[in-house]
């Protein structure tokens, strides 16, 4: 990792929480023996990983990261581990907000750092492979501008395993190329088994639903642009009030294609909440909003452009 200063850094000094970082674990339905054990696994990975120094977490506020961070917390305490939040337009207000909240229950401090992905071309020209520049923007600057002035001997993110076997994650190559460790990944621990191993943490966001950043809703080679990011942004924000919590705002220009669990299809269009949901996405500047019958889709712009089919 290359020195660097503090520019464009931010520290929220009140996000940290002494905690007892062998603190019980919530064993109310889980986890079982297995996921204990795995979790011990896990503890003892980070350490032996880490034997000086401090390690850095790529913090989204997801659950993945969320669960990296905790462990790291539990193998070298809170001193040692700092959490680093990439900020630019593709992060959603809400999810930024969450992320200091879920730090502070993790008993790690939290960086904010200023990611310019947004002034790559490659990136705004929203490739299959934009993540790559997204990702390679993070870990180059969390290189350049923390790692020295934090004295950080590592830095891990949070890829698990399916993620590690899944064809449309370019991000992993710049976190191969960046020397960034990912201990779920490593231990094979798949989404399922985060989500256990969050609620045996105490984790809040154990059952939030994914949310990934706003530039996945853009179709890929229709440009990433900060207003098409704030009005997603928006529309969703707006959704989440009138109590959709897993919803998806794909920009199609001036249509809007809303994606909610198909549970929730029926709810969206019915009379109590229809003109409210019209009403929250056309006030985000969209001015028509369809409704997607196949619900959420889960790299539904880039698995076809990969080659995969039936995911």
């Amino acid at each position: 990792m290359a020195p660097g200063d503090t520019t464009g850094t931010t520290e929220a000094p009140d996000t940290a929480r002494h905690v007892d970082t062998a603190q019980p674990l919530d064993t109310a339905g889980g986890p079982d023996a297995t996921d204990r054990a795995v979790l011990d696994d896990l503890v003892g990975a980070v350490r032996a990983a880490v034997p000086s120094g401090r390690l850095g977490v790529a913090f989204s506020g997801g659950v993945d990261s969320s669960v990296l961070l905790a462990v790291a917390v539990r193998a070298l305490g809170p001193a040692r581990v700092v959490a680093l939040l990439g900020v630019s337009p593709s992060l959603a207000v809400d999810e930024r907000a969450a992320a200091h909240d879920v730090a502070r229950v993790a008993g790690a401090s939290l960086v904010e750092l200023e990611t310019r992905e947004g002034e790559n071309p490659e990136y705004r020209r929203n490739g299959p492979d934009r993540c790559f520049f997204c990702k390679d923007e993070l870990f180059a600057t969390i290189d350049r501008d923390v790692v020295a002035a934090h004295g950080l001997s590592a830095v891990a993110y949070g890829e698990n395993g399916d993620d590690a076997r899944r064809p449309d994650r370019p991000g992993s190559r710049a976190a191969t190329e960046h020397a960034v460790l990912r201990p779920l990944a490593d231990a094979g621990v798949d989404k399922a088994q985060v989500r256990r191993l969050a609620t045996a943490l105490r984790l809040p966001n154990a059952h939030k639903p994914a949310a990934p950043c706003l530039a996945s809703r853009i179709p890929h080679f229709s440009e990433v642009t900060p207003e098409k990011l704030a009005q997603v942004d928006a529309a969703e924000s707006g959704l989440r009030r009138l109590g959709l919590d897993d919803v998806r705002v794909r920009h199609h220009g001036d249509i809007a294609r809303l994606e909610v669990p198909v549970a929730d299809i029926a709810r969206v269009v019915g009379e109590a909440l229809r003109e409210d949901v019209l009403r929250a996405v056309r006030s985000a500047g969209f001015r028509f909003v369809a409704l997607d019958l196949a619900g959420i889709q889960s790299g539904a712009f880039t698995l076809p452009l990969v080659g995969v089919r039936g995911a």
